[in-house]
């Protein structure tokens, strides 16, 4: 193993990535990859709780290894790879699903949401995911695994399977930890400033996609949503203005009060105008590296094959410790 601490992390394939995504965590990422060992995987499996058309599936799945990939991920430093392709995932679930209890289920935020939202939809995998992913998690040893808000609840059960295997048996399993970086915020909804940018927003205008062209991004922070008062604060009164200001700062790598200062007795046109130059300049070598990796299909299958060869070594190690605890006979091969 690694003596470098492991990160873990994964993304649905349910679309194409925000700038929100891009802010809070992709950026980010690439930061990590010198100091810890890093697992990325586009977790097409969670993708299926919800139905898919198959075609559309496999394009999205590797349009997100593209967007990994031109966001500045290396494949030689991080581990890059499909869920799917390492089986360990699923039979590490299956393991951890008979320690679950069902009232822990039953609790988590997002499954009672989506049950609300889609009762025609209301299938096993829905209530089960949180233990693919917290497979997904403890498979690699991880010690750290970067939460938004809406996935702390996730990663306590993986903490609380990952004792209660370790309690029942022998010590296993690493309890991992949240990783939360200080300087990274919340990018909110262009049209709803008060929540956050996501890219199943049914208004297109609420969010900016890093493939979005030049054209489009202009026209999208030129319909944000901003407010009657006329003046640049920094300020909860000014949701709109807020946000753009927040996005304008971390792509710019100036201060807030610099950018207050910068816009003092300027109108919203003028500021909106900047703020839309600052996001197309920022995402256009993603853009056009995206576009170029998706003509080279050739290079992602071997991206995709290297990463699940790699992680299907970490993850087969783990997985024969937990067959041998729990009673399960190793199979055996017969001589060819």
């Amino acid at each position: 193993m690694s003596e470098k601490k492991i990160i873990f992390s994964g993304a649905q394939p349910s679309g194409k990535m925000t700038l929100g995504n891009y802010l809070g965590a992709i950026q980010n990422w690439t930061k990590l990859q010198d100091e810890y060992d890093c697992f990325y995987s586009v977790v097409d499996l969670h993708a299926i709780t919800v139905p898919q058309e198959a075609k559309n599936l496999r394009a999205n799945t590797m349009e997100l290894l593209a967007q990994y990939l031109a966001c500045g991920l290396d494949p030689e430093k991080n581990t890059i790879f499909i869920q799917s392709h390492v089986s360990a995932h699923t039979e590490l679930m299956w393991i951890l699903n008979t320690m679950t209890y069902m009232g822990e289920l039953s609790r988590m935020t997002q499954f009672k949401d989506k049950s609300q939202k889609s009762e025609a939809n209301l299938n096993a995998g829905l209530f089960t995911y949180p233990v693919l992913m917290a497979a997904d998690i403890l498979l690699y040893q991880t010690d750290l695994v970067p939460v938004g808000e809406d996935q702390k609840q996730h990663l306590e059960l993986a903490r609380d399977l990952a004792t209660r295997f370790n309690n029942r048996y022998s010590p296993t399993f690493k309890v991992p930890d949240p990783y939360i970086p200080k300087d990274v915020g919340r990018v909110m909804s262009l049209q709803e400033p008060t929540k956050k940018m996501s890219k199943s927003d049914e208004n297109e205008n609420a969010f900016i996609l890093l493939a979005d062209d030049v054209d489009t991004i202009r026209r999208k922070i030129k319909r944000s949503v901003t407010d009657s008062v006329g003046i640049i604060k920094y300020t909860d009164e000014q949701p709109g203005i807020k946000n753009l200001l927040e996005i304008y700062s971390k792509l710019d790598n100036k201060s807030i009060e610099e950018l207050v200062s910068m816009y003092e007795g300027k109108g919203y046109g003028d500021f909106k105008g900047d703020v839309a130059e600052v996001i197309v300049e920022s995402l256009r070598p993603i853009r056009e590296r995206y576009l170029d990796l998706l003509k080279n299909k050739d290079y992602l299958e071997n991206v995709y094959a290297m990463g699940a060869d790699k992680a299907e070594r970490h993850a087969r190690k783990t997985l024969r410790k937990v067959y041998k605890k729990v009673g399960l006979i190793e199979r055996k091969f017969l001589p060819r």
